[in-house]
């Protein structure tokens, strides 16, 4: 690595161990890691996060290696790995001063800013009106006699754009140390980020604890990331509803907005916990410490906000709505908040790297 570069001691482990892995080469086959390594003689920093968002930490690697742990090579690339790859999300931050909030209070921030939020709103309803935030309101406009809709527009939107500028920071930041790419690279990394093609242990599945291989984490995965996305298109589809159609929400259960986020919102339930689960399941020698900020705040985030907005789809009609929708609206909040220097870089900056890959396949590094 070179010497010019910041390095940290997981980079410099992470450099140790992709030269014994490149003289050895047995697990080219499991995954981009590998063969993208394999097109280096040397490593920079910027290489080894590369690799980093290459790994999916499916611990085959581990459990196949010759020289992993108790050997005196001490190979351990799922854990190396995946604390360059934490590293990494503040390294590319934009931000860098945000992002040292996060790295090791993510969770408690990401909490606090949505009880924050939760209970300012609900607090000034109170004030204003006791009856407002504890009646019962039915029809269009229901959720809007809380908090009218211009003001929850201005303060939501705010912080979306926030998290839209720091993102796209952040992605240049990721970018400018690879290089540009065909759109050929671009829809190969497309359809192998889609299908979650490396997440596999090389075929097998990823390794629990106990040795046994399993594919439930790209299951889990693919009902977080499409779960997601629908989400999404309900948020669009009802953006739409209000400002082209002039119809204001809720909308009936039956309407194209709440059909697509009950759908994501039962896939963001059940992928975050499932993911939750498996990483608790995995090998401890295989997992970094240290990483509940940065690591767990946007699974912890997205759970809430699915749950949260699931209860306020069924307790819509009662007098329980109030409550339920400032609770919903502080968790959207600190979603979006902890957007830009949490898990959710991750994505982006994987399919990055699998562009990147792809060119490189091509053309080479």
């Amino acid at each position: 690595m070179q010497a010019t570069e910041t390095t940290s001691p997981a980079l410099i482990e992470a450099d140790r161990l992709m030269v014994v892995c490149n003289s050895c080469r047995y697990c080219e086959g499991i995954c981009a890691v590998f063969p993208a390594m394999e097109m280096r003689r040397s490593f920079t920093a910027a290489d080894l996060r590369y690799f980093a968002n290459l790994c999916h930490g499916c611990g085959a690697c581990y459990d196949d290696c010759q020289f992993s742990p108790p050997h005196e090579f001490n190979v351990n690339v799922p854990k190396v790995m995946a604390q360059v790859r934490a590293e990494s999300y503040a390294h590319y931050a934009w931000p860098r001063a945000a992002a040292k909030v996060f790295e090791h209070n993510g969770l408690a921030v990401a909490l606090t800013a949505a009880l924050g939020v939760a209970a300012f709103v609900a607090g000034f309803v109170a004030w204003t009106d006791p009856s407002v935030l504890f009646g019962t309101h039915t029809g269009p406009g229901a959720f809007y006699r809380l908090m009218p809709h211009n003001a929850m527009v201005l303060l939501f939107g705010a912080a979306f754009s926030y998290a839209l500028l720091a993102l796209a920071m952040g992605l240049r930041n990721f970018w400018r140390d690879g290089k540009g790419a065909e759109a050929a690279a671009y829809a190969a990394a497309g359809h192998d980020a889609a299908t979650l093609r490396y997440l596999d242990g090389g075929g097998a599945g990823c390794q629990d604890g106990d040795g046994a291989e399993s594919d439930n984490r790209r299951l889990f995965h693919h009902l977080t990331l499409y779960g997601f996305l629908l989400c999404l298109a309900s948020t669009t589809t009802a953006t739409l509803y209000h400002y082209v159609l002039g119809r204001e929400a809720p909308y009936p259960w039956y309407d194209v907005p709440v059909v697509l986020g009950t759908l994501g919102g039962l896939g963001l339930l059940v992928g975050p916990i499932g993911l939750m689960r498996e990483k608790a399941k995995r090998d401890p020698a295989t997992k970094a410490t240290g990483l509940v900020g940065m690591e767990t705040a946007f699974v912890a985030m997205l759970f809430l906000t699915s749950l949260s907005g699931l209860a306020l789809l069924v307790l819509r009609e009662t007098p329980a709505m109030g409550l339920l929708l400032a609770f919903h609206l502080g968790v959207v909040f600190a979603l979006f908040l902890t957007l830009p220097y949490g898990k959710f870089v991750h994505g982006l900056y994987r399919y990055l790297a699998l562009v990147r890959y792809a060119q490189e396949r091509k053309s080479g590094p």
